[in-house]
């Protein structure tokens, strides 16, 4: 038996332009076909309180403004100093809670340290609020 030889010059060529063109009509058939859904996130609806709310004895409040300023007793202090007066105001009431007004696009950097200095100087989580405006 002897095998027979094809040429070893001719090579097959697959030719993938009418597959191209079959994709790309698919493709485009699919986009207008198609129908895109605007999924929606999750909207919270946070109360808005008209000032802060009443709270018993005297409570040591903060006001954090757009632009980031702190203000106690309507005046500007400093973050710093901040501390200090939870310090004071909580060693004259002790049941003292501590009260911060935080207005919407204020950094929640100013809230955290505010925060923190809060539970730093012994006050109990449970008597640290935020109010958002």
């Amino acid at each position: 038996m002897t095998y027979q030889r094809t040429k070893q010059g001719e090579k097959a060529d697959v030719d993938l332009t009418p597959m191209l063109d079959i994709v790309f009509i698919m493709l485009i058939f699919f986009i207008i076909t198609a129908s895109f859904i605007h999924e929606q996130g999750l909207q919270v609806n946070h109360p808005h309180p008209k000032g802060l709310p009443p709270t018993e004895g005297n409570a040591i409040g903060f006001q954090i403004d757009a632009h980031n300023r702190l203000f106690h007793a309507g005046r500007h202090v400093d973050i710093w100093a901040a501390e200090a007066i939870i310090k004071q105001k909580s060693a004259e009431d002790p049941k003292a809670p501590v009260v911060m007004s935080v207005e919407e696009g204020a950094h929640i950097k100013t809230v955290i340290r505010l925060y923190d200095g809060a539970l730093k100087n012994g006050i109990p989580r449970g008597r640290v609020a935020v109010f958002t405006r």
